[in-house]
C-alpha cells in the first residue's frame, strides 16, 4: 500500500525509519494523491486533505482530532481513526500525578516563599482528605484515575456517557462533581460543548483552597474567569500547559501571575517507539478489510 506521511510538527526522520522497519511491504510518500491508500498525519500542510480522494483510512498520529475535523477539505465517508499511544497516555498521567503532588504537597507555595526567604510550613493533608475531579474518563482520564487511586486520593470523574471504573465516583451531571472536588483536571476533548468549560459559573462550585490543571486543550478555560477566581483566593492555584494562541504570546499576562504554573503543551507528546504498534495494527486491519480501531464518531466531534 501506499502511505502518506503528512506532518508539519511531528518529524518524518523520527517516524519513517521505525514505520519502514514495522511495514516493509509498504511504501511512504510524502505528497498526496489519488493513489494514497493511507494518510499518517497531524498538522498537515494546507490543502492535503482535499487531495486525498481515494484513500482508505486517515490515521492522526495525535490523540486530539479536532483540527483534523476542521478542516474544509477532510473527504466525506473516510474513516478517521485518533492514535491511542500506550506512551502518550503513561505520560499524562504523570503530568497529572507532578501537578496535583505539586498543589497537595504545596510545593508551589514553597516556591514562592523560598524566593522571599520565607521559612514557613503548611498544613499537611492526607491524600485521602483530598477528592480529584476528572474531566473526561477515556483512555487518559481512566488511566490518570487509576494511578491517583493507587497513591491514595479520591477520585471522582464526569463523562458524558455513564463510566463504571472501580474505586472512582463517576457522574455524568457536571455540578455534583465539582461540588464534591477539590482539584480539578480537564482532559476532555475539545467539542462545542466542550468549549468553556472552565469557567468561573463552575470554579464557584469546587471547595475553596483548590486548583485547577488543564492539559487537554486552551479554548476550554476562560481565562480572565480564572484570574479572577485566584485573584479571589476561591483557587489556590492553576497549572497551564495550553492555551488559545501557542506559543503563548510573550505580553500575555498569564506569564507573571504568581497563581499560574505553564508549560508549553508538553503534558503528553506522541511517543513513536510506542506509537507505531497502534498505527501498524490499523494498517493491517485495513489490509485485511477490518473495521480500524478508534475510529472518530463524527457526531460526537471526538
Amino acid at each position: 500500500m501506499n502511505i502518506l506521511f503528512a506532518s508539519e510538527t511531528e518529524k518524518a526522520e523520527f517516524w519513517i525509519p521505525l514505520l519502514r522497519d514495522a511495514l516493509p511491504r509498504d511504501r511512504f510518500v510524502s505528497e498526496a494523491s489519488e493513489t494514497v491508500d493511507i494518510a499518517l498525519v497531524a498538522t498537515p500542510p494546507a490543502g492535503t486533505l482535499a487531495r486525498l480522494k481515494k484513500v482508505k483510512l486517515i490515521q492522526s498520529l495525535w490523540m486530539g482530532v479536532e483540527k483534523l475535523l476542521a478542516d474544509p477539505g477532510l473527504p466525506k465517508g473516510v474513516p478517521l481513526a485518533r492514535l491511542i499511544d500506550p506512551g502518550m497516555v503513561a505520560a499524562m498521567s504523570e503530568s497529572v500525578i507532578a501537578h496535583v503532588l505539586d498543589w497537595h504537597r504545596h510545593h508551589y507555595r514553597y516556591r514562592a516563599q523560598q524566593a522571599e526567604r520565607q521559612w514557613r510550613r503548611r498544613k499537611q493533608y492526607l491524600a485521602s482528605d483530598r477528592t480529584i475531579g476528572i474531566l473526561g474518563l477515556g483512555e487518559l482520564g481512566s488511566d490518570a484515575a487509576k494511578k491517583l487511586l493507587a497513591l491514595g486520593f479520591n477520585v471522582a470523574g464526569y463523562s458524558r456517557r455513564p463510566k463504571e471504573l472501580a474505586g472512582v465516583q463517576s457522574f455524568t451531571e457536571l455540578a455534583p462533581m465539582l461540588r464534591s472536588s477539590d482539584a480539578l483536571v480537564c482532559l476532555l476533548p475539545l467539542t462545542p460543548q466542550t468549549r468553556g468549560i472552565l469557567n468561573g459559573r463552575h470554579f464557584a462550585l469546587l471547595k475553596k483552597h483548590g486548583c485547577v490543571i488543564n492539559l487537554a486543550r486552551g479554548a476550554h478555560l476562560v481565562a480572565s474567569d480564572l484570574v479572577r477566581e485566584l485573584d479571589s483566593g476561591h483557587l489556590a492555584h492553576a497549572y497551564l500547559d495550553v492555551f488559545d494562541s501557542e506559543p503563548l504570546p510573550a505580553s500575555d499576562p498569564l506569564w507573571t501571575h504568581r497563581g499560574v504554573t505553564i508549560t508549553p503543551h508538553s503534558a503528553a507528546l506522541t511517543e513513536p517507539r510506542t506509537a507505531i504498534s497502534k498505527i501498524v495494527e490499523n494498517v493491517e486491519r485495513v489490509r485485511r478489510g477490518e473495521t480500524p480501531h478508534h475510529l472518530v464518531d463524527f457526531a460526537a466531534g471526538y
